[in-house]
């Protein structure tokens, strides 16, 4: 507790120093400080207070007398990876399905003796068809967004998604609002388009395409029931592909299975990761991994669409020369009716995955 007061202060209690620096600041003992006839006052000229940061008190984001800064780099957290999106083929089509015939059995050749009887044997063709699809993304940015956005760059976005010659990410510029807001629409187009190559499902939902996952059913599966991945499980895939006439040339897999894989060569086959052949795709991703198979070399890519659970992990081989992504319309920009203060437009496409032969392809199920 403080000394109780007395009704009296020693001179020796007093803070002289203090109190003249409260009055005059750094101004010198006997200096004239005020002129009557200008109305001059030094003390107003003498430094007071520092100006510090918080200046006229705190503000929402900083301080009062400190404008914001913000970035002009936009991340997008929910990016995705959309490969096949580019390595699957693109063909043109007409019409609201993709038709095409297969023979199923071909009428067979035979031996004969000399100058023996001749029977034909006629070929057995079937028709298959597939409805075109349409996917959508809707946008729309109101007058006083464009009028008051910056620019910015959006990191993390291919503007064509292809990667040609560079990384799979790349950064592009959006000078207004409505720009930013048509990249980022188109960028969850491709995404989209990717989700559903591979686990799009028309038979439980109509507007949807069947991908990779849904069309190849239990074809050619090396069904591992839970149990870990081994190389012989690879070259059973490759085989089975090879021995109903198919070629793999690509090989998609979670990023978890690939980590199998990758561990089988390193730790099985004493590789080190310099030895291990290394392929870029057209895509610009390296590929993770090349697998040489008993048909040959084959990249295998990781996809952010597979899943990763223990026991259900999947890894496909794929016959890319049948498999294609027939299209009525690729993606195409049109605005909407205005009827306020905003602009609104959408991207569409329309398409649909056709696997020609599912034969051709193989893959490993239910992984560890």
């Amino acid at each position: 507790m403080g000394q109780a007061f007395t009704g009296s202060v020693s001179v020796d209690d007093f803070d002289f120093q203090g109190a003249y620096f409260e009055s005059f600041a750094n101004l010198k003992s006997k200096t004239r400080y005020w002129d009557p006839v200008s109305g001059e006052d030094l003390r107003l000229k003498a430094d007071m207070k520092a100006t510090t940061t918080t200046q006229g008190g705190p503000g929402t984001a900083g301080y009062a007398m400190i404008p914001v800064y913000l970035s002009p780099l936009l991340i997008d957290q929910t990016r995705k990876r959309t490969p096949l999106v580019e390595l699957i083929p693109r063909v043109t089509n007409l019409g609201m399905y993709a038709d095409w015939n297969e023979i199923t059995e071909k009428g067979a050749a035979f031996t004969a003796l000399e100058d023996g009887a001749f029977g034909e044997a006629n070929d057995t063709v079937d028709r298959y068809s597939t409805a075109i699809k349409f996917l959508y993304s809707v946008g729309r940015v109101t007058g006083p967004a464009r009028a008051a956005q910056p620019a910015f760059v959006l990191e993390g976005f291919q503007g064509t998604g292809s990667g040609l010659g560079g990384s799979a990410f790349g950064n592009v510029a959006a000078s207004n609002a409505m720009q930013l807001r048509v990249l980022t629409a188109a960028k969850a187009l491709k995404e989209l388009e990717e989700s559903l190559i591979v686990n799009g499902d028309a038979s439980t939902d109509a507007t949807e395409f069947s991908g990779i996952v849904k069309l190849q059913g239990t074809e050619n599966v090396v069904d591992l029931d839970g149990a870990a991945l081994t190389f012989d499980s690879i070259e059973e895939a490759c085989q089975n592909s090879f021995d109903d006439s198919g070629n793999v040339k690509l090989a998609i897999g979670s990023s978890s299975a690939i980590r199998d894989v990758r561990k089988i060569i390193l730790d099985t086959y004493r590789y080190n990761p310099s030895d291990v052949p290394e392929g870029v795709l057209p895509f610009g991703v390296p590929a993770a991994v090349v697998l040489w198979t008993m048909v040959g070399a084959v990249p295998l890519i990781p996809s952010q669409y597979l899943s990763n659970t223990s026991g259900a992990k999947q890894i496909y081989f794929l016959d890319t020369d049948y498999i294609e992504m027939r299209v009525l319309q690729d993606t195409t920009y049109e605005a909407l009716g205005k009827t306020n203060d905003s602009d609104k437009f959408y991207l569409k496409q329309y398409q649909c995955l056709v696997m020609k032969n599912p034969k051709f392809n193989a893959f490993i199920d239910n992984i560890l």
